[in-house]
């Protein structure tokens, strides 16, 4: 995972389930610690003295669900990502989590190779798309309960930011796109930052969500 130190937490209240997904993440590349607890509160309560990285998290749990447990983990902790993962595939449900910052959703019957490319997504490019999450963002859109957006927003993005933000919606790095538009990765940063201050985008997936809005990307 780029060679970065991948700190990862696991939430979920089946035993089964969460003690077999911490031997299974353990076995991943980058993956230096890993702990689990049962339910929401202790999960945070954990992130209060320990740093993580990835916070691997399920839905449905006692004492606190995932649901009140991202809200607390985005506004608290907001350096670690956030992967759902459940057995709902309701397209609003994971819309709307992901509207409040989670990072990626996954069903639990995903297979490993799945789990794995999607915590390296979210540590190299905050996110990760997949199918699942490409179809609640573009039924959110038809559904007219994303935010509307002005006509020419798409006009008042330069050439330079729309080509940028095509290949953020491929999943490339920030190094990726450097190396492929020939201009330094500090130079893609300032375009980032642009690019989330005219969108209003509060991270990479609020910039898909833009992108797919103003048919920049249409996947």
């Amino acid at each position: 995972m780029d060679d970065k130190a991948i700190r990862v937490l696991i939430a979920d209240d089946h035993t089964l389930f969460r003690k077999g997904m911490s031997m299974m993440v353990k076995t991943f590349p980058g993956v230096v610690s890993v702990h689990d607890v049962e339910n929401g509160q202790k999960a945070l309560d954990y992130l209060n003295e320990n740093p993580v990285d990835i916070l691997l998290l399920d839905l449905e749990m006692p004492v606190l669900d995932g649901w009140e447990t991202s809200r607390k983990v985005v506004n608290n902790f907001p350096n670690t990502y956030i992967i759902m993962i459940s057995m709902h595939d309701s397209l609003k449900l994971i819309s709307d989590l992901i509207e409040i910052g989670v990072h990626s959703y996954l069903l639990k019957s995903a297979e490993p190779e799945e789990v794995q490319k999607a915590m390296i997504s979210v540590i190299n490019n905050d996110f990760y798309y997949n199918q699942l999450v490409a179809k609640a963002l573009h039924q959110k859109v038809r559904s007219g309960n994303a935010d509307k957006l002005l006509e020419d927003d798409k006009n008042q993005l330069t050439k330079r930011e729309i080509e940028i933000l095509e290949l953020i919606c491929q999943e490339l790095t920030m190094k990726e796109i450097g190396e492929k538009l020939y201009i330094s990765e500090q130079t893609i940063h300032t375009h980032r930052k642009n690019l989330m201050k005219k969108t209003e985008a509060k991270n990479a997936v609020g910039l898909v969500k833009f992108a797919i809005q103003n048919h920049i990307v249409s996947f």
